[in-house]
């Protein structure tokens, strides 16, 4: 694995969420040591298309399939896993992510199906299934807050966001924001990872048109997106991102890399630190974080999908 630090310095809703922090604290893995007899390979069932990741506070790493919707689940310890959520099928993908804190739940985004589904994770049973967007919407990635689930829409100017109450307990509906401010919708794929501020009090987004790839800072009271500065830093592939701390980190998907970014408090301006790279990467899309270690599912979009296309996930070094 090669680390190239960069030196460089930056120039220069809902009504319902309370003023204060919005959001919450951000929420990031334990930095214990990863057991070195831990493997920093996992594989994947062949043909499974695995697109997003997500791991709780137990050493499991949770994948979703493109093909059928399936999410297997698999041991960091060992590296063995099981289809722990059957699919609904070819067209019903599962591509981002998310297990709750009590990880009771499973927040899936379904693609092209337009469907946001909640898994039980003890009974692998979806509990809930909401249609959203319209004609051509794609439900891309998620990212959980203590008061809603976020997710992205890949093909239209929105958000969508499910409220959880106390205890983490979906609402029946799911309320659309729309995006303005600085947002600039292309005519194909524009949004893609979605995570929150360091400090909880908005969200960010990839977008991939303002300037040939972005990081947009969205306030989730009425959707405003501004840029969020991060010096000489392009993001043209900018997918998953993961916030441990104050540190970003941004998949570059078609680049094999991850950036790392240091951000303010606020989330609207950032600091490049590192760029990870790895001869294992294979178009990793996402990323999640367990102990000192980071891991990817290399999800191979350069290559024509099979029932016979071997498919991994490797995990490397954290800043």
């Amino acid at each position: 694995m090669e680390r190239v630090f960069a030196r460089r310095e930056v120039l220069g809703a809902a009504a319902a969420i309370g003023a204060a922090a919005l959001l919450g604290p951000a929420a990031g893995a334990a930095r214990a040591a990863s057991p070195k007899n831990w493997p920093t390979r996992i594989p994947l069932p062949n043909g499974f298309q695995p697109e997003g990741i997500t791991i709780g506070r137990s050493p499991y790493a949770w994948f979703g399939s493109i093909a059928d919707g399936d999410v297997y689940r698999a041991s960091l310890a060992t590296g063995r896993g099981r289809v722990a959520v059957e699919g609904l099928g070819a067209g019903r993908s599962v591509i981002g992510l998310k297990i709750d804190r009590q990880e009771r739940r499973l927040f899936l985004s379904g693609g092209f199906s337009r469907e946001i589904r909640v898994a039980d994770v003890r009974s692998g049973k979806i509990d809930a299934l909401f249609t959203v967007g319209a004609e051509g919407s794609m439900v891309n990635d998620v990212v959980l807050t203590p008061e809603a689930a976020w997710f992205t829409d890949s093909f239209r100017p929105q958000l969508y966001r499910l409220a959880l109450d106390r205890h983490g307990e979906p609402a029946r509906e799911v309320v659309t924001v729309a995006l303005g401010g600085e947002w600039e919708q292309g005519t194909d794929f524009t949004a893609n990872g979605i995570e929150r501020t360091p400090d909880g009090s908005a969200l960010l987004v990839v977008n991939t048109v303002v300037e040939g790839g972005s990081l947009m800072r969205v306030d989730p009271r009425d959707g405003t997106a501004r840029r969020v500065d991060l010096g000489d830093l392009a993001i043209p592939f900018g997918d998953g991102l993961l916030l441990l701390g104050r540190h970003l980190y941004i998949v570059q998907q078609q680049l094999n890399q991850v950036d790392v970014v240091r951000l303010n408090a606020a989330g609207t301006r950032g600091t490049p630190i590192a760029r990870i790279t790895d001869p294992r990467f294979r178009i990793p899309t996402t990323a999640a974080a367990w102990g000192d270690r980071i891991h990817l599912p290399n999800a191979r979009f350069d290559v024509p999908p099979t029932p016979d296309t071997e498919y991994d996930a490797v995990a490397v070094d954290r800043v």
